[in-house]
């Protein structure tokens, strides 16, 4: 019976991507994004974590988003943080499956951080919720693109990760690591549209760790969007850059 039920699981597995190609229409499309995000310790307990996100389409070609973020940090204890802040995301019409207008969001955040260590390699698990109040666009009685009342939407984000030293036993200072992960993002409550998967984003990079507060990162990103009519997808294979410098306010 086991061994029927494990056959069957394959089968739908197998089956199941050609099933989704026949019914949704999911387009390509080569991205790169550049990133800048620093944790600023300010007490033994809380830190300003800052954030910038430079989003392009085709390439480098043409904006995709702009995301600035910023967010209030409390270490409980080393291992484990919380942490609330505010984003604000400006998105852009782009690629095959084009938005009307481009729009301006704003976001809440509340998050938790949890790390562990399995041999040397650290692994971090990420829990985000998002309370997401999005400008909206509509066209009119006379095709006219116009602004509509804005809509409401929540989104719960998991992100798991693992940092493994390269060129050295530990993560130490000069250090080569490789920084794997991947988020799941799930709209829950009103105004998610026809289904709760958003998006899912996969990341494999190389970084060079200079200090504990410095390090330079470059790799792959595969970001997987679900429109919110369902039917829409992205696949967006995505150069990936991202820097770290964080400062620490407690020293005279």
């Amino acid at each position: 019976m086991k061994k029927i039920f494990f056959q069957f699981m394959i089968m739908v597995g197998m089956g199941m991507p050609t099933l989704l190609s026949a019914q949704k229409i999911i387009s390509p499309q080569t991205h790169g994004w550049a990133m800048y995000v620093g944790t600023h310790k300010l007490t033994d307990k809380f830190s300003l974590m800052t954030e910038y996100q430079w989003r392009r389409a085709d390439g480098f070609h043409s904006w995709q988003q702009s995301l600035m973020r910023f967010g209030l940090e409390y270490n409980v204890n080393p291992n484990v943080s919380v942490m609330a802040g505010y984003a604000w995301v400006k998105t852009f019409s782009y690629g095959d499956q084009p938005i009307l207008h481009e729009f301006d969001e704003n976001r809440i955040f509340e998050q938790v951080n949890l790390k562990t260590k399995i041999g040397n390699v650290e692994i971090q698990h990420r829990y985000r919720l998002e309370q997401r109040f999005l400008e909206q666009y509509a066209k009119d009685a006379s095709n006219n693109i116009v602004q509509v009342d804005p809509v409401f939407r929540q989104r719960v984000r998991y992100r798991a990760m693992a940092l493994i030293p390269l060129s050295r036993k530990e993560m130490a200072d000069n250090t080569l690591f490789m920084n794997v992960n991947d988020e799941v993002f799930l709209g829950f409550g009103s105004g998610i549209g026809k289904n709760i998967m958003d998006q899912n984003r996969f990341i494999a990079a190389l970084g060079w760790r200079f200090d504990k507060n410095f390090n330079v990162q470059v790799g792959y990103l595969n970001q997987f969007v679900v429109k919110t009519d369902g039917l829409k997808m992205e696949r967006n294979n995505t150069l990936w850059i991202s820097t770290t410098y964080n400062l620490d306010f407690t020293k005279k």
